[in-house]
């Protein structure tokens, strides 16, 4: 059982989760409420279960990474009615403060420990291991769970009390919402300008203007290319209204971050919501009506050997 770890949401992150931790020698049960999910998941030797209960049953750690407050709602209701033994709930998620408060009430006072350990990461960064775990909560229990976290994270870090981990990844996130844009706009200001795509993305990761998300983004950028998602345009609006929230409600103000949100929602209309965020530089470059250029046959294989 101390090898035991149950994944409830087996979606990107989640299923990257639950594979990172099988090759690190985990046994790992898991639930998704999508079929097609469950199926590729047991294909990688998860342990797929009926319902939520039916994972608790099974390990003693539950790692949730849910698309909306309503599915961790459900999840906790859940766990209570199943009246298991103590069961430790590491909630991955990025929901309001509140929400996570709610369900955090409801399972300590039937016994549960839920500890508040949101991400820093995109999907494709979860597959490599290389996120990063806010955790906050009870002490005790997270440094039970250094290994577990090792097992699919590069770090983790215990930043208090219950919450302060949400507190983190918003102000992480806001960042990101700007880092995105800002790169979108200086890929697009360099298309306008005569530039290539790739030369742009080259220049600007040696020099000093690079950032984490310009690399991890600006590669679509140049290909013009964002259906390979790791965070869809939908999905960013529920992150975005989390952060505008939790700002309003410190009276703190985001100018810069405000200036983002048009933009996501224009893509969001514009047929990019299946999309990666990435997209934004489409919507841009529609705005500054850049056309670009056809590439050879020749130029297109060498931009992809790289």
């Amino acid at each position: 059982m101390a090898n035991a770890v149950g994944i409830v949401g087996m979606g990107t992150m989640g299923g990257a989760f639950a594979e990172n931790l099988l090759q690190a020698g985990w046994r790992v049960a898991g639930f998704d409420i999508d079929p097609a999910r469950r199926r590729l998941m047991a294909r990688a030797g998860v342990e797929v279960a009926p319902d939520p209960a039916a994972v608790a049953r099974a390990v003693p750690t539950l790692i949730t990474s849910l698309p909306n407050p309503a599915a961790l709602h459900a999840t906790a209701k859940a766990l209570i009615a199943a009246k298991l033994p103590r069961r430790v709930i590491v909630e991955t998620s990025t929901f309001t403060l509140e929400d996570k408060l709610k369900a955090e009430r409801a399972l300590r006072a039937n016994g549960h420990i839920m500890l508040d350990c949101p991400v820093s990461g995109t999907g494709a960064q979860a597959r490599t291991k290389d996120l990063v775990i806010y955790a906050s909560g009870n002490s005790k229990s997270i440094r039970k769970l250094r290994r577990l976290f090792a097992g699919f994270a590069r770090a983790a870090h215990d930043l208090g009390g219950f919450g302060n981990g949400s507190r983190m990844k918003y102000v992480a996130n806001l960042l990101v919402a700007i880092h995105n844009v800002a790169s979108a706009e200086a890929m697009v200001l360099g298309l306008k300008a005569g530039l290539d795509a790739r030369t742009v993305f080259d220049m600007i990761t040696t020099g000093a203007g690079n950032s984490r998300v310009f690399e991890l983004r600006a590669p679509m950028m140049v290909e013009n290319r964002y259906n390979n998602a790791s965070m869809t345009i939908s999905l960013w609006q529920k992150d975005m209204s989390v952060i505008k929230k939790f700002a309003r409600q410190l009276h703190c103000p985001t100018p810069m971050f405000d200036t983002t949100a048009p933009i996501y929602e224009k893509a969001l209309k514009t047929g990019h919501a299946g999309h990666d965020t990435a997209a934004v530089c489409a919507v841009l470059e529609k705005a500054a009506r850049v056309r670009r250029k056809s590439r050879t046959p020749a130029a297109k294989r060498a931009s992809r050997k790289r």
